[in-house]
C-alpha cells in the first residue's frame, strides 16, 4: 500500500449544524413579510395596550360565572350584558387557569393574541390564494400596510373587548376559506386492506390513520363549516360574514346535497343551541345591548358620520383609492390576457399552496372557486360596513369599522412582484409613513352633534394611566360614584346609590326589604358600577345595556349611539324602593307613583319576572314561547305615558 492510500479522507463535522433558514430565497422573504407584519401588529398593539369601561361588563360577567352565579350582572337577575358571547367564555374559561386573578388583564393579553394570530391566518390565507396561480415569485406586503398605520388597529389589538377575537375569527374564515380551495378532491377509492397488523405496530398504525383522518382533502370541511357558523357568538352582526363564507364554501366545493345538510347542521349547531338556551334563560332573542342599541333599526346619516370619522383622519380614501384602480387595471389586463410585466393575481387558477406545484387549471375545480374565494371576504366587508352605516355606527372611533375594512383588503394584503404591484407598494409605503407620524383621530367632544370619541385617549386622561388594563386601574380614580358607593358598602345601610339627571349628586335611598343586595347603584358607567359594587350588589344601567326594564324603552336621544335611551329615575325608584320612600329632589314624584302603578301592568310584569323569577322547567319554557315578543316589546320611557298606555 503505497503512502497516499494512508491520507485520511475529510469527514463532516459531528455536531450542530449552523441555523439556517430553510427554502429558496423568494420563500424566506415571503415568509419575513408575514411574520415581520405580525410583529408590528403585537408591537404596537402592546405599547398602546388598555382597557375601557365596557370590558369591565365581560369581567363581572365572567366573575359571577366563576362564583357559581351564572352568565348574569346580577345575581338573581338574569341578564345578558355581554355582546360577544364567545368572549365572555373564553374569558370565563381562562379564569379557571391558576395564577390569573384579574380576568380584565386576561381579556388584554389574550386579545392581542388573537389579534396577532388573525392578521398572520390572514396573510398567509392571502399567500396560499396568490400561490394557487402563481406557485413561486416574491409577494409584496400591500393591503396590509393600510392597517398596520392605523391608531385605530393599535387600540383595538387589546381594549379588553371582543374586537381581538372579531380579528382573529376573519382571519382564520379566510385561511380556512382559501385551505379548502387549495386541497384537492377527496379520492373515492380506499386504501387496499393491510391485513392483521402486530401487536407492537397497532398504536403507531392508529395515530398515522387519525393523522391521516384529520389532514386528508375534504374531511375538515365540517369543521371549516362549523366556524363559519361561529359568527353571531363572536359578534351578533357577523352572522352576515359567516353567511356569506358558507355561501362561498359551498361554491368552492360544490357538494352533493347530503354533504350540504351535514355543512349547515355543523354550522347553525353551537350559535342554535345557544340561541335556545338564550331565548328560555334570558327571554329574549338576542343581548340586551342589542335591543337597548335598536340594532333593527336605521340611522343611515349617523352611520355615514361613523364611517366618515374613521376614513377621513387617516385620508384612507387615498390608499383605498389606490389598491381601486390597481384591481380595475388587474381586471383590464386579464381581460386582455396580458400581465403587469411581473405577473399579477388577486385571483388564482390552480397549483399548489405550498409553491410545489404547477399553475394552469386543476381538473375538478368547481366554476366559480376562484371568483368565489376573491369576492366573498370583500362582499362580507361590504355588508359589514353597510350594517355599520345602517344602524348609526357606534361612539368608539374606528372600533366597527375596522372588521369591514380588514375583510376588504383580505385578497389584496399580498401582491406578486411586479411593475404594477411595486410601484402600488410605494405608494401606500409613502401614505403609511405619512399616517404612521402625523394622521390621529379627532379625540371627540360632548358638544358634538353626534358624539364619537377616541376612547383610548379618553380613558387614558380620566384615569390618569397610561395603560389602564386591571381593575384596579378603573377603579382607583376618585370618582364620585365610586367614592358614594364605597361609602354606602362601609356603612351597611341597605341604600341605592342614585346617579340623578345632569350628575346633580348621587344621594342615598333605602332600597325595598325584597330587594336581596347590601347596596344597589344606578349609574351610567356600567362596568366602572360592576367594579365598585360586590358580586351579590345590585347594578343598575340607567342607560338600558344592562337593564331589562331601560333597554326596552323607546330611545330619546341620539347624539351617542348606543346610550340612547337614558332610564328616568323614576322607573329605578320605583322598581327598587318601597312605597312611601323618600323621593331625592331632581326626579318627579308623580312619575315615581306612575311607575309603580305602569310596572303591575300590561306585558311589564312577565318582562320582569322573566329575568327575576326562579328558573325553573316552566319559567323556562315560558321565556321560551314568549322571547319574541318580549324582544320587540317597547315602553314609552316617561311614566305617565306609560301609564296611560299599559293601564
Amino acid at each position: 500500500m503505497s503512502r497516499s492510500d494512508e491520507i485520511p479522507v475529510p469527514q463532516p463535522a459531528q455536531g450542530p449544524r449552523a441555523f439556517g433558514l430553510p427554502g429558496t430565497l423568494v420563500q424566506r422573504w415571503n415568509a419575513l413579510a408575514v411574520l415581520a407584519c405580525g410583529a408590528t401588529v403585537l408591537v404596537l398593539g402592546y405599547r398602546h395596550r388598555w382597557t375601557n369601561d365596557d370590558a369591565l361588563i365581560y369581567t363581572r360577567t365572567v366573575r359571577q360565572i366563576l362564583a357559581g352565579n351564572g352568565p348574569v350582572y346580577n345575581v338573581g337577575e338574569r341578564a345578558e350584558t355581554s355582546t360577544g358571547t364567545l368572549w365572555q367564555w373564553l374569558l370565563a374559561a381562562g379564569s379557571t387557569v391558576p395564577g390569573v386573578d384579574d380576568p380584565l388583564r386576561l381579556a388584554v393579553a389574550l386579545g392581542l393574541l388573537c389579534t396577532v394570530a388573525g392578521f398572520l391566518l390572514a396573510l398567509d390565507g392571502t399567500r396560499r390564494m396568490l400561490r394557487l396561480r402563481r406557485p413561486a415569485g416574491a409577494l409584496l406586503p400591500v393591503g396590509v400596510l393600510v392597517l398596520l398605520p392605523l391608531c385605530a388597529t393599535w387600540d383595538y389589538a387589546t381594549s379588553g373587548l371582543e374586537s381581538g377575537l372579531t380579528f382573529g375569527y376573519l382571519g382564520g374564515c379566510w385561511w380556512l376559506l382559501v385551505r379548502a380551495r387549495s386541497d384537492p378532491e377527496p379520492e373515492p377509492d380506499r386504501e387496499p386492506d393491510p391485513g392483521p397488523i402486530p401487536e407492537r405496530n397497532r398504536k403507531a398504525s392508529a395515530l398515522r390513520g387519525l393523522r391521516r383522518a384529520l389532514t386528508a382533502p375534504g374531511r375538515a370541511l365540517p369543521a371549516t363549516a362549523f366556524v363559519f357558523g361561529l359568527g353571531p357568538l363572536v359578534r351578533p352582526d357577523l352572522v352576515l360574514v359567516g353567511a356569506v363564507f358558507l355561501a362561498a364554501l359551498w361554491v368552492v366545493r360544490r357538494p352533493r346535497p347530503r354533504t350540504a345538510l351535514a355543512w349547515a347542521g355543523a354550522a347553525v349547531a353551537l350559535p342554535g343551541g345557544y340561541e335556545l338556551f338564550r331565548a328560555g334563560y334570558y327571554g329574549v332573542l338576542v343581548p340586551l345591548p342589542a335591543i337597548a342599541k335598536e340594532a333593527s333599526g336605521s340611522q343611515w346619516g349617523y352611520g355615514w358620520y361613523y364611517l366618515r370619522n374613521t376614513l377621513d383622519p387617516y385620508l384612507l380614501w387615498v390608499p383605498l383609492g389606490l389598491l381601486a384602480a390597481y384591481g380595475v387595471l388587474h381586471l383590464v389586463r386579464t381581460r386582455h390576457g396580458s400581465g403587469d410585466g411581473g405577473g399579477s393575481g388577486i385571483s388564482g387558477g390552480s397549483g399548489s399552496a405550498d409553491g410545489s406545484g404547477s399553475g394552469g387549471c386543476a381538473p375538478g375545480v368547481p366554476r366559480g372557486a376562484d371568483a368565489a374565494l376573491t369576492v366573498a371576504p370583500v362582499l362580507a366587508g361590504l355588508l359589514s360596513a353597510l350594517f355599520v352605516v345602517k344602524v348609526g355606527g357606534d361612539f368608539m372611533h374606528g372600533r366597527m369599522v375596522l372588521p369591514a375594512l380588514f375583510l376588504l383588503l383580505l385578497p389584496v394584503l399580498l401582491l406578486p412582484f411586479g411593475r404594477a404591484a411595486t410601484v402600488l407598494t410605494a405608494a401606500v409605503a409613502g401614505w403609511g409613513m405619512v399616517c404612521l407620524v402625523a394622521l390621529r383621530p379627532p379625540l371627540g367632544s360632548l358638544e358634538d352633534e353626534r358624539i364619537v370619541f377616541d376612547s383610548h385617549s379618553i380613558y387614558q386622561q380620566a384615569l390618569g394611566a397610561h395603560h389602564p388594563v386591571s381593575q384596579y386601574d378603573h377603579t382607583a380614580a376618585p370618582r364620585d360614584f365610586t367614592l358614594v358607593a364605597r361609602h354606602a358598602l362601609r356603612e351597611g345601610g341597605h341604600t341605592l346609590v342614585l346617579r340623578l339627571p345632569r350628575d346633580a349628586g348621587f344621594p342615598l335611598v333605602p332600597l325595598a326589604q325584597r330587594v336581596r343586595a347590601p347596596v344597589a347603584g344606578a349609574e351610567a358607567r356600567l362596568g366602572l358600577a360592576g367594579a365598585v359594587l360586590p358580586l351579590d350588589g345590585r347594578v343598575v344601567d340607567i342607560l338600558g345595556l344592562g337593564n331589562p326594564l331601560g333597554a326596552h324603552t323607546e330611545p330619546v336621544s341620539h347624539r351617542k349611539a348606543g346610550h340612547e335611551k337614558p332610564l328616568n329615575r323614576a322607573w329605578i325608584l320605583a322598581d327598587l324602593t318601597a312605597p312611601g320612600a323618600p323621593v331625592p329632589r331632581g326626579v318627579d314624584p308623580r312619575r315615581v307613583r306612575a311607575a309603580r302603578h305602569a310596572l303591575t301592568c300590561g306585558p311589564l310584569p312577565d318582562l320582569l319576572d322573566s329575568t327575576r323569577a326562579p328558573l325553573t322547567p316552566g319559567r323556562f319554557w315560558s321565556n321560551l314561547r314568549g322571547s319574541w315578543s318580549r324582544t320587540t316589546l317597547r315602553i314609552p320611557p316617561d311614566p305617565l305615558v306609560a301609564e296611560r298606555r299599559l293601564c
